[in-house]
């Protein structure tokens, strides 16, 4: 039974759902921004009472300590460096594996496809333990190959790749079998032009977690030649963030530059990936 609602009723849901959103850009905004303004802050004047929200004077040595106090751009060459070579694998491997779990025919891909799903609801701190015994006796610790290989797994990908394909037209894959279309061919040449809206979404929301992660490179480097940003914000918080956070802010803003701009550059086609590749399971 369809009812019309009222003009009042309307309104009233439209002024809640603004208000939900305001909500959670509060909850969101406003540790960025004050990051931001304590980035520009004086030693003086971030411990404060009352809290000063705006720097009274700005300033900008807090940025050039934080590129200087610790080797700032040693860690953003090696975040750079690990985040590239993970999301190419991740991709990749995504790309492929979901290819095979939607296109191809063989007896279990169900089974593979929901232990996939499994992996998903386990927490990655539970195999850090294991991992961190089977790469020290691999010899793997502080290198850049014991940072990468046991992030490689892509269960994430996998399932959102897949749910994209099998929401194709499936007379698309037919037509390129009757065409006499290889399994390369198929993917590369058929299926991955209609697919960049949810390969793009994949890529970006790849980058970024790989960019943030935190726990598993901290326990493997122990240097300087290895450890991204995240780790060289522990290092600068430990030598100045006790009794000086303006630099630890700083740092802070200049890591999450390039992620911002990723996000605002792949956004629309984030947002039409996501909808579109996880429609049918």
């Amino acid at each position: 039974m369809v009812t019309d609602e009222s003009p009042t009723t309307r309104r009233a849901k439209l002024a809640g759902g603004y208000l939900g959103i305001l909500a959670v850009l509060l909850l969101i905004g406003l540790p960025l921004f004050w990051i931001l303004m304590t980035s520009f802050k004086a030693k003086g004047d971030i411990y404060t009472d009352p809290v000063n929200w705006i720097p009274p004077v700005w300033e900008t040595e807090n940025y050039s300590d934080a590129t200087t106090r610790v080797p700032f751009w040693t860690y953003l060459r090696n975040s750079v460096f690990i985040t590239a070579v993970l999301s190419i694998i991740k991709i990749v491997l995504g790309v492929i594996s979901a290819y095979a779990l939607a296109i191809l025919r063989f007896p279990g891909r169900h089974l593979v496809f929901l232990l996939v799903i499994s992996s998903l609801m386990v927490p990655s701190e539970i195999t850090v333990i294991s991992n961190y015994a089977l790469v020290n006796s691999l010899g793997w610790r502080n290198t850049f190959v014991g940072i990468i290989v046991p992030l490689a797994g892509v269960a994430f990908g996998t399932f959102l790749m897949r749910n994209h394909f099998l929401s194709l037209p499936y007379e698309l894959v037919e037509a390129a079998r009757m065409d006499g279309a290889g399994p390369i061919r198929m993917l590369t040449k058929v299926l991955l032009p209609v697919s960049w809206p949810t390969l793009t979404a994949f890529s970006a929301i790849t980058m970024v977690n790989e960019w943030n992660t935190y726990l598993w490179p901290f326990l493997m480097a122990d240097t300087e030649e290895v450890a991204p940003l995240q780790v060289g914000l522990t290092m600068l918080q430990n030598n100045d963030g006790v009794t000086n956070w303006g630099p630890v802010m700083a740092a802070t803003i200049l890591t999450i530059i390039p992620m911002v701009i990723i996000f605002l550059a792949l956004q629309k086609y984030m947002i039409q990936g996501l909808t579109t590749g996880a429609v049918k399971g």
